[in-house]
């Protein structure tokens, strides 16, 4: 039995899943997670601000754009909203884990430090083949604007 069959519509997680090789996967991504943040608002009744639907966009491009540059083969692009927040998750064949260069004078390369600093939660973990990068983004802001659940000073 699923664990979510007793659960109202309203309380299931609501997911996405993509595979991306050749072609244009970050433009791909960008569009699928649009379309799929559209839906989430439309079909399933979720707020999803201006901000999330941005932000979402800009972590999946980022993530697609190091899974595509660094890693041979395919890469898989997973959606999920639960509980008020977007799960991105990413994978690919490359075992090797990103590392995140705090320089903040270097031209470049500063993606994944930009989506770490956006996310509520960001984790990366190898998989028996390859690895895969998690990030959380909350969608709905809070009274003031500001993104809801977000940590202060973070």
């Amino acid at each position: 039995m699923d664990e979510n069959e007793d659960r109202p519509l309203a309380r299931r997680p609501i997911l996405s899943a993509l595979a991306f090789e050749g072609g244009e996967p970050i433009a791909e991504a960008r569009s699928a997670a649009r379309r799929f943040l559209t839906d989430v608002q439309a079909v399933h009744g979720i707020p999803v601000s201006d901000r999330a639907t941005g932000t979402v966009q800009m972590a999946v491009s980022e993530l697609v754009t190091n899974a595509y540059k660094y890693a041979p083969g395919p890469c898989l692009l997973d959606l999920e909203v639960s509980e008020g927040t977007v799960q991105i998750s990413v994978w690919d064949t490359d075992t090797t884990l990103p590392a995140c260069l705090a320089d903040p004078g270097r031209v470049g390369q500063h993606g994944l430090e930009i989506v770490m600093a956006v996310c509520q939660s960001f984790e990366v973990r190898r998989e028996p083949v390859g690895k895969r990068v998690r990030a959380a983004i909350v969608l709905a802001d809070g009274p003031g604007g500001d993104p809801a659940g977000r940590l202060p000073g973070r």
